[in-house]
């Protein structure tokens, strides 16, 4: 039998640490958010594996993922989401993602196109008792305008730009963190942070994650 519980602190101790992770909120809630959940059954004895694990058959529907714990972690970590925060989670897929954030933050607004896999986070986030968490159906390059503005923006996958749209949605000195790439190459996680209506952006490590569907090539929104 799979002991879970010891899973979670192998993939903290073996992924997550050793990749600078020092924020212990992080490291807690990665330790007390049962992944297997937020994974089908038949893939659960890879879900603390070293990697990103497949949540959605591609031979029926667009392959999607959780990323892989430490770059999950990472991104985490630099957008340093604190317990009044609000956070935009965009590409949530089964739920994993929002669950943790929601052991960070005030709330969280989690945005997901697939209907499929919206049923499935909000049912196993109610299963888990996460209250603070909502999941929306919908564009993932559109984000929650209508919940916003947003301490904290994290997509959760790899996109080719950041749109215009979902860099509004940030708050005055709020910061938006993405792995920017092109399709399956290794890309570059980085941050904006707003100023009033100025956007900063510098890159923070590199990074390979899944594409995020419904993101168009075009150039970045700099102003």
């Amino acid at each position: 039998m799979i002991d879970s519980k010891q899973q979670r602190i192998n993939m903290v101790e073996s992924q997550v640490r050793p990749s600078d992770i020092t924020d212990r909120r992080i490291i807690r809630a990665m330790l007390d958010v049962p992944r297997e959940a937020f994974v089908p059954s038949a893939l659960r004895a890879l879900a603390y594996m070293d990697g990103s694990v497949p949540v959605v058959d591609n031979a029926v529907r667009p392959a999607r993922c959780l990323l892989a714990p430490r770059t999950f972690a990472k991104i985490v970590q630099l957008a340093e989401i604190g317990p009044d925060g609000v956070v935009l989670d965009v590409g949530c897929a089964t739920g994993y993602s929002a669950a943790v954030l929601a052991r960070l933050a005030k709330s969280v607004v989690a945005v997901e196109v697939d209907a499929a896999l919206v049923t499935h986070a909000s049912e196993t986030l109610r299963q888990l008792e996460v209250s603070n968490a909502l999941v929306l159906e919908g564009a993932l390059p559109k984000g929650a305008p209508t919940h916003a503005p947003f301490d904290a923006i994290l997509l959760e996958g790899a996109v080719p730009n950041v749109p215009e749209e979902l860099l509004a949605q940030l708050k005055d000195g709020g910061r938006l963190i993405a792995i920017i790439a092109a399709d399956g190459a290794l890309g570059r996680a980085k941050l904006w942070r707003r100023s009033g209506k100025l956007f900063d952006a510098r890159p923070a490590f590199d990074a390979g994650a899944p594409t995020l569907p419904g993101f168009a090539h075009q150039p970045d929104f700099i102003l």
